[in-house]
């Protein structure tokens, strides 16, 4: 019996909340008091996505392929490095089957936003928005997520071979 061609990868990545910095996450620009502060634009969302799609792949990590040591990547719109994440797992012959993904964040309420960053994503990715599921949640005011002091992800995708 031959093995399927499928495989399940897993992210997670968290960034410090900072004020009066720009926020992005899912690949749009949320109006806020503060914003995820990293290296690039900090999309935790597309950081978390990116991750889960190279494990998938078995293919390292975000930080492998874009360092944050390199100045080419400072503040680098996060939706480029999703779509050259795309482009690598492409040229091993892996397609995107689907992604369920939640955010973790206490303020500001995600819903609202929820299908502009589906749309955004699954054109980046080139798959339908049938296929990006986007889920957020509080932590009930616990930890540093409760605190409002960080945003996490997680995010989990399944890829394929024809």
């Amino acid at each position: 019996m031959s093995k399927p061609n499928i495989r399940v990868g897993y992210g997670y990545d968290v960034h410090a909340l900072a004020e009066g910095v720009d926020f992005w996450l899912g690949g749009i620009h949320i109006m806020h008091t503060h914003g995820a502060y990293g290296h690039s634009d900090a999309d935790v969302l597309i950081h978390v996505i990116c991750d889960a799609l190279l494990g998938a792949a078995n293919m390292r990590d975000i930080g492998f392929h874009f360092s944050d040591k390199d100045p080419k990547y400072k503040g680098i719109d996060s939706k480029i490095l999703l779509k050259n994440v795309v482009e690598l797992i492409g040229e091993k012959g892996y397609k995107i089957g689907n992604i369920d993904s939640t955010i973790c964040l206490q303020e500001p309420k995600i819903n609202p936003y929820v299908p502009a960053m589906k749309k955004t994503l699954a054109k980046v990715m080139g798959i339908p928005q049938d296929d990006v599921s986007i889920k957020a949640t509080t932590t009930e005011k616990l930890g540093f997520v409760g605190k409002e002091e960080g945003v996490a992800a997680h995010a989990t995708v399944l890829i394929y071979k024809d």
